[in-house]
């Protein structure tokens, strides 16, 4: 899969958590891995301040750690979604 640094890509994983049981949301912070998952509570946290490159990949990095729950899930968001958890088995 090709990763593109589009602000509509970003939309595109932004609505994968959007159809899911995680909460995403940009805060301030120095995480240092760029994020933070509260498992528990099921909420992302990425670094508002990063770049458009640094918000796509910690988006993929989250999708490729937790398991989420496609049953409310578009189909377009259901085959994207698999490509990057499937890379990370790869």
């Amino acid at each position: 899969m090709e990763v593109k640094y589009t602000t509509h890509f970003l939309s595109r994983l932004e609505d994968i958590f959007a159809e899911s049981d995680y909460v995403l949301r940009y805060e301030k912070g120095n995480f240092n891995s760029g994020y933070c998952i509260l498992k528990d509570t099921k909420i992302a946290i990425v670094n508002k301040y990063y770049t458009l490159e640094g918000k796509i990949n910690s988006l993929m990095e989250i999708l490729k750690v937790v398991e989420l729950s496609t049953e409310k899930m578009s189909d377009k968001n259901i085959k994207l979604y698999k490509e990057i958890s499937d890379k990370a088995i790869a």
